[in-house]
C-alpha cells in the first residue's frame, strides 16, 4: 500500500488522487474481511507475537478502543455524525443517551449489517449510514452537534486527516465539537501494533503527536478537552 506523504502544507493536492484511493481501498478490504469474519494469514514470527495472540483473544480490543464518550457524550436530541463508525450503533449506549445516530463508513460489510440491524434497534434515533470517505461528507452546512471519529485516523497521514477536519467543520453547526484518537507512537506497543496492521493488510503511520495538534490548530479548532489511553490519544475539538 502507498504511503501518503508528509509533505509541508495540508490538503489533498499534496499527493495524488491514485494513492488515496489505494489507501482507502486497502483500509475498507482490511475491515471488510474482519466483519465478514474471515481468516487472516500472518507469518509464523507474528503469530508468536504477543499482541497477536493478544488480538485473537480479544484481551487487545480494550486497549485500542477509545471511548469518545468519556470526553464528550452524546446528549438527548442531538445530531451526531459517527464516522468510520463500524457498528457503533449496536454496541456504544446510544439508546441511553437519545441522540440521534447518523454513520458513514468506507466498510461496506459494516455498512450493510448497521443499515439492516439499526432500525430493528432504534428507529427513532437510527438515521441510516452512507458508504463513503471521511472527506466527503454529502450532508447539510451545519447539520450536526458532534462529530466523532474514533479508531482509523492512524491509517492516514496528517496531511488527509486536516482535510477530513474542514470537511467536517462544513456539517458542524457553529460551536460544534469533533472527538477523535489519534495513535501515540511513543507508547511501548505502539510499534507491534503498527507491524500487526500492517500483515493484517492495513498500513499504520506512527506519525509525532505534535504534527496532529499542529493539523488541529491549523483549521482553526481548539483542544478543549483530552484523555490518554494506551494506544491512543483521545481530542475533543471545538471549532469556531
Amino acid at each position: 500500500m502507498t504511503r501518503l506523504s508528509n509533505a509541508a502544507g495540508f490538503g489533498l493536492q499534496n499527493f495524488s488522487t491514485e494513492a488515496l484511493e489505494e489507501q482507502l481501498a486497502a483500509v475498507a478490504l482490511r475491515f471488510n474481511r474482519q466483519y465478514r469474519g474471515d481468516a487472516f494469514e500472518v507469518p509464523p514470527e507474528v503469530e508468536e507475537m504477543p499482541i497477536f495472540r493478544q488480538w485473537m483473544s480479544g484481551e487487545l480490543t480494550p486497549k485500542i478502543t477509545s471511548e469518545f464518550w468519556q470526553v464528550c457524550k452524546p446528549k438527548k436530541g442531538q445530531k451526531c455524525l459517527d464516522i468510520g463508525c463500524g457498528v457503533s450503533f449496536l454496541i456504544y449506549p446510544w439508546r441511553e443517551w437519545e441522540a440521534l445516530f447518523y454513520g458513514q463508513e468506507i466498510s461496506k460489510e459494516a455498512q450493510e449489517a448497521l443499515n439492516s440491524r439499526g432500525p430493528q434497534l432504534n428507529s427513532k434515533l437510527f438515521k441510516g449510514v452512507k458508504l463513503g470517505p471521511a472527506h466527503q461528507l454529502e450532508y447539510e452546512p451545519g447539520q450536526f452537534d458532534l462529530a466523532i471519529a474514533t479508531g482509523w485516523s492512524c491509517y492516514f497521514s496528517v496531511d488527509y486527516w486536516q482535510q477530513v477536519m474542514v470537511a467536517v467543520k462544513s456539517v458542524l453547526k457553529s460551536g460544534g465539537m469533533l472527538v477523535f484518537d489519534v495513535l501515540n507512537p511513543e507508547v511501548e506497543l505502539a510499534e507491534n501494533w503498527a507491524i500487526l496492521e500492517t500483515y493484517l493488510g492495513a498500513e499504520v503511520g506512527l506519525e509525532p503527536l505534535e504534527d496532529w495538534q499542529g493539523a488541529i490548530r491549523a483549521v482553526g479548532a481548539k483542544v478543549v478537552k483530552k484523555q490518554e489511553g494506551e494506544l491512543f490519544h483521545l481530542y475533543a475539538v471545538k471549532y469556531p
